[in-house]
């Protein structure tokens, strides 16, 4: 008996990557996105083959992500943005609202969409993570991205040929 196998896939190269960031809490979102920006490059993703587009908070991500995966342009999408608890229900309202309209949009378009939002209980632990979240968010993103070429039934295109 055979069992194929489709390992992890890490080279950019001919993917199009579509990052959402949000402005709120905008020092988070900016190291979140030069991590995100620097790793793709490093991953072999062209600069020409990155769109970033900016929001105003983590739950407007869903539908510019949506909106963006309709267009049919991209191989895969990131959001990128920090939600830092404080003292009302808020929090837990923004963290699980995106989150899930994340989730909605990569099921719905059949394109990946990389959680890069960060949930934190405050400042200092934001700080601490934006740097590899930003980089983990690039690298998920160009595994998927790949891993979706991988597993389509013609098999003819090429990354970045949809």
């Amino acid at each position: 008996m055979s069992i194929d196998e489709v390992g992890p896939d890490l080279d950019g190269s001919g993917l199009r990557i579509g990052i959402v960031q949000s402005r709120f809490n905008e020092w988070a979102g900016q190291a979140l996105a030069q991590a995100c920006v620097d790793e793709l490059l490093l991953l072999g993703v062209a600069e020409d083959d990155i769109t970033r587009v900016t929001v105003p908070g983590a739950l407007e991500a869903p539908l510019t992500l949506a909106r963006l995966a309709d267009a049919g342009d991209f191989d895969a999408l990131i959001a990128l943005g920090c939600v830092i608890r404080g003292d009302t229900y808020h929090f837990e309202v923004v963290a699980n609202e995106s989150a899930s309209g994340l989730t909605r949009v990569a099921l719905d378009s059949g394109v990946p969409v990389v959680n890069g939002i960060l949930t934190t209980d405050d400042e200092e632990q934001a700080r601490v993570r934006v740097n590899e979240k930003g980089r983990d968010a690039a690298r998920v993103a160009v595994e998927m991205g790949n891993l979706m070429w991988a597993l389509t039934e013609d098999g003819e295109d090429e990354p970045g040929e949809a």
